[in-house]
């Protein structure tokens, strides 16, 4: 073996004076970029390495994808919700069916002219409510699963990506896990959101001898079950098993992103939307996406801050999975350098023009040699 080769593979291996060959992203510069920096340039270059990842993965874009999925999924989840109570009327009472018959026609009433809610929101939900109509059900939770998982493979795809460990993970499994983490996502939020939107004073309107520890515990338990939630949404998106606590910085940044966006956005809504509006019927699924847009927008931001921190230092099993996809990456490049290797050349393995071919004349008698059959030669007379 000569002195170029490297242990059994066979592979060249460059001249100590020359750099071995990887590839040019900032994934394999990150650790020589902020080595020997000091803490507050190195918190700079974090929000900048942090910045440019956003702008090259497009999470404006993205989030505005995983919201208008997110819209798409809640009208058919409600309907498939509604057809549900149609067989519970016996348990919750017809009272309570009614009550909520008269908010969903309320709420359709933002949306919907009066004629709409008369002629189509009216007639379904009598159908619905009365009628028992299983197919109601089934298609609407179908395609409610369907849009709602897809909302969240826009998230597990981008995270892979930020981390550098796309191709790790096949196309099935990636689909299966965002169809399991919309129905946790479904039941966290069930729960979740009321209580956020209500505030202490519902639970303390249940639990009313304790209300000096629900009011003093609501808030913190609420935040800390959010980044729980968060943090394990970051921890399953990446497709190798690091440790769970590394994920906490992003969904801090990401609840943080949240919640200052959430208010932002309610002063632009209160400005824009209330009163009269150029939105019309539609202010109401306006502010709802853009509500989801600044919801999604905040997880990938902090899903971009793990990732940045990832790279400066990182985990074992990321630092693993990321060198066997540059291996992986730098094999298939050296495959495609030599073009024609293992090809034949153009004229190897192909006959001569002529070769195997018989000369022209070659089996044929001389034109003087014996002559044709039954004919003597003609001795010169």
């Amino acid at each position: 073996m000569s002195a170029g080769c490297h242990g059994s593979y066979g592979k060249e291996v460059p001249p100590a004076n020359e750099p071995a060959e990887r590839p040019a992203g900032r994934l394999s510069r990150a650790r020589v970029l902020y080595r020997n920096v000091p803490a507050r340039r190195l918190v700079w270059l974090l929000i900048k390495d942090i910045v440019r990842s956003c702008m090259e993965y497009r999470v404006t874009g993205l989030a505005a994808e995983a919201a208008f999925w997110c819209l798409l999924s809640l009208p058919p989840l409600v309907l498939g919700l509604i057809g549900l109570l149609g067989y519970m009327e016996q348990w919750i009472g017809h009272d309570t069916i009614d009550s909520i018959r008269q908010n969903i026609l309320g709420a359709s009433a933002t949306v919907l002219s009066g004629k709409g809610v008369n002629e189509i929101a009216r007639p379904l939900l009598d159908d619905i409510f009365t009628g028992r109509r299983p197919d109601v059900i089934s298609l609407g939770f179908a395609i409610a699963l369907w849009s709602g998982s897809r909302a969240l493979n826009v998230f597990v795809d981008t995270i892979t990506i930020m981390y550098g460990l796309d191709g790790r993970r096949g196309i099935v499994r990636t689909r299966l896990l965002s169809f399991v983490l919309y129905l946790a996502a479904l039941a966290v939020g069930a729960v979740a959101l009321p209580l956020m939107v209500a505030g202490p004073d519902a639970v303390v309107g249940w639990l009313p001898a304790s209300a000096g520890v629900v009011r003093a515990l609501y808030w913190p338990v609420v935040l800390i079950l959010s980044v729980a939630f968060l943090t394990t949404l970051y921890h399953v998106s990446v497709p190798v098993r690091s440790p769970w606590r590394e994920d906490l910085p992003g969904a801090v940044v990401a609840l943080a992103i949240w919640v200052l966006g959430s208010f932002l956005l309610r002063l632009y809504l209160v400005a824009t939307v209330e009163g009269p509006t150029i939105y019309g019927s539609l202010a109401a699924p306006v502010a709802v996406l853009l509500w989801i847009g600044v919801s999604a927008f905040a997880v990938l931001v902090g899903a971009a801050m793990n990732a940045a921190l990832d790279r400066v230092w990182p985990s074992t099993a990321t630092a693993a999975g990321r060198a066997e996809r540059e291996r992986r990456v730098h094999a298939v490049g050296e495959g495609r350098t030599a073009p024609d290797e293992g090809k034949a050349a153009p004229g190897e393995g192909k006959a001569a023009p002529d070769q195997g071919k018989t000369a022209p004349d070659q089996g044929k008698a001389a034109p003087d040699e014996d002559g044709p059959p039954g004919k003597q030669p003609d001795d010169g007379r």
